[in-house]
Order: C-alpha cells, then structure tokens, then sequence
C-alpha cells in the first residue's frame, strides 16, 4: 500500500513494492526532467530496510538551480507531479496521490546538486543502510511517536527531530570516513 492522509501517522514495515514504486517515479521524472537532472534518488524512510515507514514515497531530484524546473511544472502536472511550494530551506516540493481526498503518495524533493540538503538526504539514507543497529534505534523512536501522534504529524516530526540531527551528523562523520 502506498499513499497516506495528511496529518496522520501509519507506519508499515519495509517492502521491495516502495523500491518498485521508487525506481518508476524515478524513471518517469528523468523521463520528463531529462538533462535538468543531475541525480535522482530514492530517500526518506521507505529507502531503508530496517525502518517503518510512512506509506510516502520520498525522491530527491538534484538539479544545478531549483529554477530549471519550473518551466516544466504544467508537463509534470499532466504526469500527476503537482507543483506545492518552494520550501523556505533551500528546495522545492512537488506532490503525487489522490489529492482530491487529500492522500499523498510521493514527495518529489527538487534540491540543489552538491548543496547540503542533497548530502543530508543520501548520507542518512546510506548510514542506517549500513548500520542496521542505528536503523533500528531510529525505527524503535519512530514507533513509539506513530503512536502518540498518530493524527498529529507535524508533532510527530517535531519529536523526531533532535534524534534526526544527531544521526545526520553520525552520517557526515561516517561519510567522511569512507573518502
């Protein structure tokens, strides 16, 4: 199952159908994006195996400026890729799902290639790939939140957030490491 209401938290352990679902928006979003892409990525919890996740498929679009896509937001709203806003850190978000029934399936992050919003993404994302334990530490934490604020994300994310930061931090340092 894919695709979730505002507001509310469900999780749902890993499942290869959210790196299907990845791997077909990726393909779509190059497809129309073309060359305005440097990298497309599968990020966010559903791109960790050890992780419950948000049905919510999360993919960032790195581009060399957040303008280059806008001249193709009508030809990606034809494509159901619906322009929602320019978010005040640095990117730019689009939505996929029913949004009639206000129930999202994909955020489509647009960032800046080599910016720190890009790294944050795939370094947290290869980190608890790569440390199933911290993987676990998170998942635990985010088990515990779906269920206190289970129709109240924002508290959900609010509470999350020191635990995020330290674990992006943990990530550079591994990164780092591994030049």
């Amino acid at each position: 199952m894919i695709g979730l209401k505002t507001d509310t938290v469900e999780l749902l352990p890993h499942t290869i159908e959210w790196e299907e679902n990845a791997e077909k928006t990726i393909k779509l979003i190059k497809r129309i994006l073309g060359d305005v892409c440097i990298d497309i990525q599968h990020i966010g919890s559903t791109s960790i195996k050890w992780v419950s996740a948000k049905p919510i498929i999360d993919i960032a679009v790195a581009v060399n400026e957040l303008n280059d896509v806008m001249p193709y937001v009508n030809v990606l709203k034809e494509n159901g890729i619906i322009y929602r806003k320019v978010e005040n850190f640095g990117q730019i978000l689009f939505l996929m799902g029913d949004l009639e029934n206000d129930i999202k399936t994909h955020h489509i992050h647009i960032v800046k290639a080599d910016s720190s919003n890009w790294y944050n993404y795939l370094n947290f994302r290869d980190y608890l790939n790569a440390h199933p334990n911290k993987a676990k530490e998170y998942d635990k934490l985010k088990r515990t939140l779906a269920i206190k604020y289970s129709d109240n994300r924002k508290a959900y994310t609010q509470e999350k957030s020191e635990t995020i930061s330290r674990l992006l931090r943990e990530a550079q340092q591994w990164r780092n490491s591994q030049k």
